[in-house]
């Protein structure tokens, strides 16, 4: 019997099959060769004006420790589909690469690559499935994320979705990926364990229905938890829950304790905070909060909002972790440049609806006012106007300095976000940014084209 759990020991195996039948021939034909990878979004997905870069902290770990272990090549050597001279370089194959990235929480576009890898033909080409799976997932949660706590105008949300999530391995990244682009915390008690996420959580219906009357079941429960405790109003009737909630509060401050707040998660939540909200009130309980939760997405958050509900928090869960309304995200690796016994030669796709730009590159930030105004996508050392974004995060397979804190990860997320233009804040309808493309980049697309498409002329300098 086997977990099936992805640990450090065993992440070079999480990959697809034709990575490793590319890097043999690679091995065979083109061992020293060197080359440029850009990872990047074609399309935005539904409703998305932009989208927020993670995923990067757990990729550059992945990175770092790189390898084949005895049971991967034995398992490999088993398949008879490999060389012995492939498979005893794989044995010593460590990630020796560069990688320049984007800071994660910063916002981007569609083809503006937000990590660029550059080393070893077989090395970056082997990691492209694991740098993909790892920056899908996390870019899909955090841009969901960023959506949810937009429409929630200020009110903390909680990131609520393990037991919905696809795997543990996306729920533990998914809970990072949540608080990063500005969720509260999480329910996930080993995610914060490992981040150092806040985390939170009640009761659930099971533990009322446990005892014999609602009553009972809260008064155990806040004997319990006597300080700040939330209970869960909703498991029969909402306003006889916030009735009986009351009484525990009362009985709460006769000891000089207070009730920290109420929980609804099922019906028509506005009509149902209202009253519960006269309910505490009346009971001079204007402390209690409100927290809501029960298939919220960001629109029902917003429309709650709009209607100035009396609801103080939220907790999303299912629609957050699996990104429900844009469950997918068009997520690339490309190859942008091949070294070649010293001549650079930089390349390019030309697949209908899915070309490429060639050579290193580079995305350059305008912003005028404390706003984005707009991106210039060029060759990494055209002398464009902007704040460059990629930047260096490993240097020949290590580390260049210490990785940010999720924390202040946290803070350059929100701050991203502030400097979007209002209207692609917006959730119901896409917007554009305007992206431009260099006229160096622009030059040395139109060479590669001219050179694949007809054989006239030499490899170009990027």
């Amino acid at each position: 019997m086997h977990p099936g759990l992805i640990t450090l020991d065993n992440v070079a195996m999480l990959t697809d099959l034709y990575e490793l039948t590319m890097a043999a021939s690679y091995h065979e034909h083109r061992p020293d060769d060197r080359a440029t990878f850009d990872l990047f979004v074609r399309t935005l997905p539904p409703h998305r004006s932009y989208l927020v870069f993670a995923g990067l902290e757990q990729a550059l770990c992945y990175l770092t420790r790189f390898s084949f272990n005895p049971d991967a090549i034995r398992y490999l050597r088993s398949k008879r589909l490999f060389p012995s001279s492939f498979l005893s370089h794989l044995k010593t194959i460590r990630f020796h690469g560069d990688v320049d990235a984007m800071p994660e929480g910063t916002v981007f576009f569609p083809d503006e690559p937000v990590l660029r890898v550059t080393g070893n033909l077989i090395e970056a080409q082997i990691v492209e499935t694991l740098l993909l799976n790892t920056i899908n997932l996390q870019t899909l949660i955090a841009t969901k994320a960023a959506r949810v706590v937009e429409a929630a105008g200020g009110r903390p949300v909680v990131e609520f979705g393990l037991r919905r999530a696809q795997g543990a391995d996306a729920g533990l990244k998914g809970a990072r990926a949540a608080y990063l682009a500005g969720c509260a915390g999480t329910s996930n008690v080993l995610a914060g364990q490992l981040f150092g996420i806040p985390i939170f959580g009640t009761m659930a219906h099971s533990f009322v229905q446990a005892f014999p009357s609602e009553l009972e079941a809260f008064r155990a429960f806040a004997k319990t938890f006597p300080s700040g405790t939330t209970l869960l109003i909703d498991t029969y009737d909402s306003v006889r829950g916030a009735q009986h909630a009351a009484i525990v509060a009362r009985e709460l401050s006769r000891h000089g304790l207070r009730l920290g707040g109420v929980r609804l998660d099922s019906g028509d939540l506005i009509t149902a905070s209202r009253s519960v909200r006269r309910i505490l009130d009346v009971q001079k309980l204007r402390d209690v909060t409100i927290f809501a939760s029960g298939n919220l997405t960001e629109y029902r958050i917003q429309e709650i909002v709009r209607r100035r509900a009396p609801i103080d928090a939220f907790g999303v869960g299912t629609e957050l972790s699996v990104s429900a309304d844009a469950p997918i995200l068009d997520i690339v690796y490309k190859l942008s440049e091949v070294v070649s016994g010293g001549t650079k030669t930089p390349t390019l796709k030309l697949s209908a609806g899915k070309q490429t730009y060639p050579g290193r590159k580079q995305v350059f930030r305008l912003q005028r006012d404390g706003r984005f105004v707009g991106d210039i996508l060029a060759l990494d050392h055209e002398p464009v106007s902007g704040r460059p974004l990629l930047k260096p995060v490993m240097r020949k397979g290590r580390l260049v300095g210490p990785l940010p804190s999720l924390s202040s990860l946290r803070r350059h997320a929100a701050a991203e976000r502030m400097q979007l233009p209002s209207k692609l804040r917006g959730l119901h309808e896409a917007r554009p940014y305007p992206i431009r493309i260099g006229a160096g980049l622009r030059r040395t697309a139109q060479e590669c084209r001219r050179r694949l498409l007809t054989g006239v002329g030499e490899p170009v300098e990027s």
